[in-house]
This record gives structure tokens, C-alpha cells and sequence, in this order.
């Protein structure tokens, strides 16, 4: 569903949805989706085998630079894409297996930076990555 909104804006912007470019915005669909561009490129090529990385890429860049998808990097590795980007949300990981749930916790809109710790930066927005273990990993610790 969120790709047909996704679809759906990129037509208002009068952005071209050539069968590549709509297998990219296809791919992008699911619920707390996370992947990286070769994992978007796998999906976008299981629908359009003769796609090539450099339009999945480039699709990527422009759509993140519409701000339509967000490009993270959390810890080390790949950079992961998160097509939840018109609603402002943050995260959680499990440190077991890697999963990434979109979440909207309570007072996070009110965390405040003193200006010592600010090191002359202005605040743009605020990202909290909150760190754990998923269910899944601590009942295969406990077996």
C-alpha cells in the first residue's frame, strides 16, 4: 500500500514511472522495511530482470534527494533505505539478528541539547536509535 502512495506523489511531482523505475518503488513496500540498495536491486530485478544496479542506485539518490526515502546508516555496513520517510518516526534494533521496527516513542519530541554540548551546531531534527533484543532472539539464547 505504501508504494501506491509513494507512486502516487511521484506522479504529482510529474516524475517519469518508467517499468525500472516502478520496480524500484514495488520493492519498497512492506512494513519496517530496511534494505539495502542490493537488496532493493534483487527485488526490483525479480519483476524486471533486465534492470541494472546504476538505475536502481540513481532511483534511490533521486528519490532520496524528493526526501520520498530516507538513507540510513546504522552501525557498520551498507547503507539501509526506509521508505517511511513522510512520517517522522525513529528506531529500534535487535543486536541479536538486525531487525529495524519503525516506532514513535513518547517524549522523544522534547529531548533537548544543552548549547556547551551543541558544539555550535544547529539542530535540524532529532534521530534516536534505540538498541535490544528482539523476542525471537532471546528465546533462541534461552534454548
Amino acid at each position: 500500500m505504501r508504494h501506491e502512495l509513494l507512486r502516487e506523489r511521484l506522479r504529482e511531482r510529474r516524475w517519469r514511472i518508467t517499468p525500472q523505475r516502478r520496480s524500484v518503488v514495488e520493492a519498497l513496500s512492506g512494513p519496517n522495511l530496511h534494505l539495502t540498495a542490493e537488496e532493493i536491486f534483487a527485488r526490483a530485478r525479480a519483476v524486471v530482470p533486465e534492470i541494472s544496479r546504476a538505475t536502481v542506485y540513481n532511483t534511490l539518490r533521486e528519490l532520496v534527494e524528493m526526501g520520498e526515502l530516507a538513507e540510513m546508516q546504522i552501525g557498520p555496513g551498507p547503507a539501509l533505505y526506509d521508505p517511511n520517510a513522510v512520517v517522522h518516526h525513529h528506531h529500534l534494533v535487535c543486536s541479536g539478528c538486525g531487525r529495524i521496527h519503525d516506532i514513535h516513542p513518547l517524549g522523544v519530541k522534547h529531548l533537548y541539547l544543552r548549547e556547551e554540548d551543541r558544539d555550535g551546531f544547529e539542530l535540524q531534527r532529532v534521530e534516536v536509535v534505540f538498541h535490544g533484543r528482539c523476542r525471537a532472539c532471546e528465546e533462541s539464547e534461552d534454548t
